[in-house]
């Protein structure tokens, strides 16, 4: 790497007297055309179904419990079997995606959300809800990989990173409307009204183009080209940025298979360390402690549960558009270390609030965990998912990325399973080493994580790989 983590350029290809980005050709591949947008839009209606999935638990509780005569450990089944799910879904993610493309896996994934939503709603007892629910977590998965990958690949790169971080934004959105939904709904209703952004990208699906990268990588380069036109605009000129797509596809497909072995070759264990490591750390940091058990915590330094669960619904929104906001200006490094470091800080302050415990304890906890919150929006929410979409060379983007979800979805469990043994042991010790955990994770984006922003793709994929 060189100057500030910016990675080296590629010699893949040879110079050619037209660039992409040079002002002949700038229209091709840095212009906002509505097909672009109104894309992304019908792929992050799937992030938002994600972030109903998971808010949608908490407020409907106490009503399934009572209606259904759930006990305490059946509920709790039905909370965490949405992550057994996004395990399963993170096994197969990114082969679907290879097979069947990028628009394919999104429309699967929202049947999957759809007979989950329809199971809960109807559900006459806990079987009928684990299985709807266990569906969720599938089509959740699906989402998880799909999503970024598909609008990373379509958007240009001025605006990649600001595009494809809507991606976590929507998800704040959609956890944030259950939460707020389910103080004035039933949970049956609630959860038809979590099928709907399903419903509406089932049907949208059909009006926007596949991922131009896909159709190369399967060899349909006419509707590659279309794909592209459609993209960039009906005037656009896309010969370079179709050329440039093509021939390093053809060469990353020349050097090995999408086999899960091959992830393991010398040249590919930089992508590889970079995308799993910070899927690794965004969720060790303990972000779903915080998030899953937010109200006893609170609870636990004497402050209200609810004006303190309700402030961090509401700060997250504007923290994670601030970070859709600057990605493409400020770039992934420094947000990614100010996000570390921020969560770093607050973890601590919760810890040491716990140490002390006297009459600051509630109020300095509640700072923390609403610092905790913002820090976590401004750049590891959304960021992380937007480097392993970019990073992963063609001919092994499916099996990186399913492992890479895989890992994001693994150490979730294992952060959500442990809390509550871990806080039993010592409150102000957990939140130390979740400071701890966030402090190798700032060191670990400032020795390991590459700079993205302004590149092609295909550059990025190419320096990383070494080709």
């Amino acid at each position: 790497m060189e100057e500030d983590g910016l990675l080296p350029r590629s010699t893949l290809l040879p110079p050619k007297p037209h660039m992409i980005g040079e002002d002949d050709l700038i229209q091709s591949d840095s212009s906002v055309t509505p097909v672009v947008v109104f894309s992304t839009l019908v792929a992050v209606c799937g992030s938002f179904g994600s972030g109903c999935s998971s808010g949608y638990s908490s407020p409907a509780e106490s009503g399934i419990m009572e209606d259904l005569g759930l006990s305490t450990a059946a509920y709790s089944v039905f909370g965490s079997i949405l992550t057994v799910g996004g395990i399963i879904g993170s096994l197969i993610n990114g082969k679907v995606a290879d097979l069947i493309g990028r628009r394919g896996t999104m429309w699967l994934s929202e049947l999957f959300c759809i007979i989950g939503w329809f199971s809960i709603a109807f559900s006459k007892g806990a079987w009928s809800l684990d299985l709807g629910r266990l569906s969720l977590g599938i089509g959740v998965g699906l989402i998880a990989y799909v999503v970024p990958v598909y609008i990373a690949e379509i958007t240009p790169k001025n605006i990649r990173g600001s595009f494809t971080s809507v991606y976590q934004f929507m998800i704040c959105c959609g956890l944030s409307l259950m939460y707020f939904l389910g103080t004035v709904v039933s949970w049956r209703t609630l959860a038809i009204i979590g099928a709907v952004p399903s419903i509406i990208q089932v049907f949208a699906l059909f009006f926007i183009p596949e991922s131009p990268r896909w159709l190369a990588k399967i060899g349909r380069e006419k509707e590659l080209e279309a794909s592209l036109q459609r993209l960039r605009g009906r005037n656009a000129d896309i010969s370079q940025e179709a050329a440039d797509i093509k021939n390093y596809t053809e060469i990353f497909q020349g050097n090995s298979e999408d086999r899960f072995l091959d992830l393991f070759q010398k040249r590919y264990a930089y992508s590889l360390c970079v995308g799993v490591g910070l899927m690794a750390f965004q969720e060790l940091g303990g972000t779903n402690a915080i998030s899953f058990y937010a109200s006893s915590i609170f609870e636990a330094a004497g402050f209200s549960s609810n004006i303190g669960t309700i402030s961090m619904a509401i700060i997250q929104i504007p923290a994670t558009a601030v970070s859709v906001l600057v990605a493409d200006k400020c770039g992934r490094r420094p947000l990614l270390m100010v996000s570390a470091t921020g969560m770093c800080l607050s973890s601590f302050l919760v810890g040491l609030a716990f140490c002390l415990q006297n009459k600051f304890t509630s109020i300095l906890v509640y700072i923390g965990i609403q610092g905790f919150s913002v820090a976590y929006g401004l750049g590891m929410a959304g960021l992380a998912s937007v480097v392993m979409s970019e990073i992963y060379p063609i001919n092994i983007k499916g099996s990186a990325g399913s492992l890479s979800t895989l890992v994001k979805w693994s150490t979730s469990w294992i952060v959500s399973f442990t809390f509550n043994f871990m806080a039993e042991w010592s409150e102000a010790g957990t939140f130390f080493i979740y400071s701890a955990v966030c402090c190798l994770g700032v060191v670990f984006v400032a020795k390991l994580v590459p700079e993205t922003k302004g590149r092609t793709l295909e550059e990025i994929q190419a320096s990383v790989a070494h080709f």
